[in-house]
């Protein structure tokens, strides 16, 4: 594959993005259509990236209705016909941890058995908590000892349901993907972690989407519960832009001291259907972890605001050191780790805490921000949970592509390196279509001053 020139910043990069809708939100949306107890339902502003193709295809291949179409500033509009059951299929997760992790609960109820595989790296993500809650639940694997792809879920209809003890240190998404079927499940489901969740905002946004979903769900420190009953999402589901890349485009601004703007951030809304939640939209939680998001770009010395045309961050004129936990939200530590080494340019440290779990996402992301850094002169250093970053001890310099290790989050950090480090390339930016279909181009316009269309 061709190189791809990261463009440097002459100055403030100023202007305001669109971005995609969030893939989090998408595919949990599109998942909670296929179990709804009948009806047609339209996820609107759905991500256009692969892991929304390759949920869209695993819930077509185990029999729900699909069709795809063009939706606004570049998203889909996906319609989902729930099948009432679903069939035994073969299902390719690509590298897709919602695809890998959200599935196969929903597969024990199908009437076959429902074969999973993916991408080479996707045999190496771990799989345990997932498959350790569903053997708990009596469902049958082959594998009986699978904890990786490639594995069998043995459908037979439905589940019974009870309570189950996973262990979720490694992901989040495996107390996300039993408690999506959950409501299916003829006794419920309770799922106990036995030890710290990590990013529990994203546990926090199923356990949302499962309420505006009709689903009764009780929460206490590390136990979540669902009630048995039918799903009945709106008719209609309006995806938010995704916080995760957005952080990118804003992190331009706080490097450059520029101003970015995110359009279309969305205010808290009521329910659609309020009578069929006890709280209202405006009762509920944020989606997306957009309180820890701040938090970090703020230590930075960010000025975060939100408003009318969307939100907006102001960087400061230098970045300062930080120690940081970033357990909440490890998909940013690459933007994060990006900073900090720009802050060390002006002779600052920083220690970035929190997120061992990443070493198990689309790459061993500590040791790979380790490496590409130390490969263009920065200073990064691992640590038994996240990285420590120090002043380096010369100019930056690449001597080589930057490597993205067909991960979406290390190619965009080496784009916001780019902004200050002449001549540094990426060795393949077409890792970034797994979020942001358009990054290259839509990049390159906004470190020209031509902005992304909003």
């Amino acid at each position: 594959m061709t190189a791809w020139s990261a463009p440097t910043a002459d100055g403030p990069v100023e202007g305001t993005v669109a971005v995609p809708g969030s893939k989090s939100i998408t595919n949990r949306a599109l998942l909670l259509a296929a179990l709804a107890a009948d009806g047609t339902r339209t996820v609107v502003g759905a991500a256009r990236s692969r892991d929304t193709t390759l949920m869209v295809e695993g819930l077509a291949a185990m029999g729900v209705g699909t069709a795809t179409a063009p939706g606004r500033d570049g998203t889909l509009d996906v319609t989902i016909t729930a099948p009432g059951h679903l069939r035994g299929a073969r299902v390719d997760c690509g590298l897709a941890g919602t695809v890998m992790r959200f599935l196969p609960p929903a597969a024990a109820l199908a009437d076959g058995p429902v074969e999973f595989d993916g991408d080479p790296h996707a045999r190496t993500r771990p799989m345990g908590g997932v498959l350790e809650g569903l053997r708990g639940l009596g469902v049958g694997l082959e594998p009986a000892d699978a904890d990786r792809l490639p594995f069998t879920v043995l459908g037979r209809g439905g589940v019974r349901g009870g309570a189950v003890t996973v262990d979720a240190s490694a992901s989040s998404q495996f107390v996300s993907g039993l408690l999506l079927s959950g409501a299916r499940y003829d006794d419920g489901l309770v799922v106990t972690s036995s030890t710290t969740v990590p990013s529990l905002p994203h546990v926090d946004m199923t356990v949302t989407m499962l309420r505006l979903a009709g689903a009764t769900v009780t929460t206490e420190p590390s136990r979540w519960a669902v009630s048995p009953g039918p799903l009945v999402p709106d008719t209609r589901f309006v995806v938010e832009p995704d916080l995760s890349g957005a952080a990118v485009y804003l992190a331009a601004a706080m490097i450059t001291g520029g101003r970015v703007t995110v359009a279309g951030w969305p205010e808290r809304r009521p329910a659609a259907n309020p009578e069929r939640h006890t709280q209202s939209r405006h009762d509920l939680p944020d989606l997306q972890p957009i309180t820890a998001v701040r938090r970090a770009l703020e230590a930075f010395g960010a000025e975060v605001t939100e408003g009318p045309d969307g939100l907006t961050v102001q960087g400061p004129d230098r970045l300062p050191g930080v120690d940081v936990d970033l357990g909440e939200i490890g998909e940013l530590t690459p933007t994060v780790t990006a900073l900090a080494i720009v802050a060390s340019l002006g002779g600052h440290s920083s220690r970035l805490r929190g997120v061992a779990h990443i070493r198990g996402h689309e790459t061993d992301r500590l040791a790979a921000l380790a490496a590409e850094a130390t490969a263009i002169g920065a200073r990064v250093d691992e640590t038994d949970d996240g990285l420590e970053v120090h002043p380096p001890s010369g100019p930056l310099r690449p001597i080589r592509p930057w490597g993205a290790y067909a991960d979406h989050r290390m190619a965009t950090a080496g784009a916001l390196l780019g902004l200050v480090v002449p001549g540094l390339e990426i060795d393949d930016v077409a890792a970034t279509t797994k979020t942001l279909p358009d990054f290259a181009d839509d990049w390159s316009a906004l470190v020209r001053g031509a902005g992304i269309p909003a």
